[in-house]
């Protein structure tokens, strides 16, 4: 969770995925002026920790802020948004199509408490783009939002909608619209980013998206991309991820399980096999990319070999970058229904995952001391990311924004820590 203030009357807070924050960025950016207090709270539904924690920044928002306007909005405001019109810290619910209607921020004219419209019925995803990140050295571009699929334990898509793409010309221009301002990076997110394209015309699908950015904004350095369905990557999007310097190695995954059998029950359409043989690939052809991955911790029917099979997936996929949820029942799914595991069963395996990815993820750090490598320098100075996604913290501060050479030279607290590599090193280095 983060908070950005805007305008000095403002505050938005962040929950959740990259999608919302870049969705929070382009409200706070396309925001009227205002008279009156404003707080602003872009939800996560994506398990009931994410709507508790929701809940809970309310209350602690409303209590920092006892005159303010408290709007809440997103993907739990979406879902549900009678039970956060019912709070009392809470002045207005809008939609996720709604938070997007500059006007909806505005007190100024009487409005409905809740502005929440039926999600699937939009057909469109307009290019909201936002041109500046007040929290982040990265740009977040959305290329598409919603989902077709539905996976049985989620309720994303009933925040979100069907699955619709923005159109590719409108999104190289504004990849050069963030170049030209000085971003380093891009990171093209979403719902399901790998379902790209299928809705306009003539099909195009990622990779060729992937292609046309790189192709016509050759000036960008560096392009990452969020959670990919491993099934949807094909023969040109491996290609480019294998083949092209200036797309980031770091695959994260979206996984959820090692077993076959709670993979169908999940609806997922690929098995553990095909995750495996996509991972043993991507690092045949360019051994530095890091793998991150989700996994859900006692799924409905799971038993102690189901988890066995999760816990052993962590290593034949050499997960670096694990995010570990423990399953909770969302009222409205078809996993909600299926018989139980006991919650402190869950917890314990969750805690067992999460240790496994930890041990691989500090091997995979130890491995990277003494290596040199490219930070994107992060808005403090002194933190970052290397390409591969590892954590870095600086031992001198640099300029915010920048891409600078790194030599790693230890671990502390979880993070790589570096030295920046100045540029009659990089000479000498050049020319042994």
């Amino acid at each position: 969770m983060s908070a950005v203030k805007t305008k000095e009357k403002a505050t938005f807070i962040t929950m959740g995925c990259r999608l919302n924050i870049a969705e929070t960025e382009t409200m706070r950016e396309q925001m009227p002026d205002i008279d009156e207090q404003l707080v602003v709270i872009n939800s996560c539904a994506v398990t009931n920790e994410a709507v508790r924690q929701t809940r809970q920044a309310i209350r602690k928002a409303r209590r920092a802020n006892p005159d303010a306007k408290v709007v809440v909005t997103g993907c739990a405001a979406q879902i549900d948004p009678d039970s956060f019109a019912a709070m009392p810290e809470v002045d207005r619910v809008l939609g996720n199509i709604e938070k997007m209607q500059p006007d909806a921020l505005s007190f100024d004219a009487p409005k409905s408490e809740t502005l929440v419209q039926d999600i699937m019925q939009v057909r469109e995803t307009a290019p909201h783009m936002a041109s500046a990140f007040a929290d982040h050295a990265r740009a977040f571009v959305e290329v598409q939002n919603g989902c077709d699929h539905r996976c049985t334990f989620c309720i994303i898509p009933y925040g979100r909608g069907n699955s619709r793409s923005v159109p590719a010309g409108r999104l190289v221009e504004h990849v050069q619209e963030l170049v030209d301002k000085g971003y380093q990076e891009v990171v093209l997110t979403g719902v399901d980013v790998t379902s790209y394209g299928h809705d306009l015309p003539g099909k195009p699908n990622l990779g060729m998206l992937v292609e046309r950015i790189l192709k016509h904004v050759p000036t960008l350095p560096r392009l990452r991309l969020s959670s990919l369905d491993g099934v949807e990557v094909d023969d040109r999007l491996f290609d480019l991820i294998t083949n092209n310097e200036r797309v980031m190695p770091h695959v994260h995954i979206s996984l959820q399980s090692g077993d076959d059998m709670i993979l169908k029950r999940m609806k997922r359409r690929h098995s553990r096999a095909q995750a495996i043989d996509l991972v043993q690939r991507l690092k045949a052809r360019r051994p530095e990319i890091a793998i991150g991955a989700d996994i859900i911790a006692g799924f409905p029917t799971e038993t102690e070999a189901m988890h066995t099979n999760n816990c052993t997936i962590i290593s034949e996929c050499q997960i670096v970058h694990g995010h570990i949820f423990p399953y909770s029942p969302r009222e409205g799914t078809p996993a909600a229904r299926m018989p139980q595991v006991d919650r402190a069963t869950i917890k314990a395996r969750a805690k067992e995952l999460c240790e496994l990815t930890a041990a691989q993820r500090s091997k995979w750090l130890e491995s990277q001391i003494g290596n040199t490598a490219s930070l994107l320098v992060e808005k403090d100075g002194v933190s970052g990311h290397i390409a591969n996604f590892a954590p870095i913290r600086l031992a001198t501060p640099a300029p915010s924004g920048q891409i600078r050479r790194v030599t790693i030279t230890g671990i502390s607290n979880g993070r790589l820590d570096a030295k920046i590599i100045e540029s009659d090193e990089i000479e000498q280095t050049t020319h042994r």
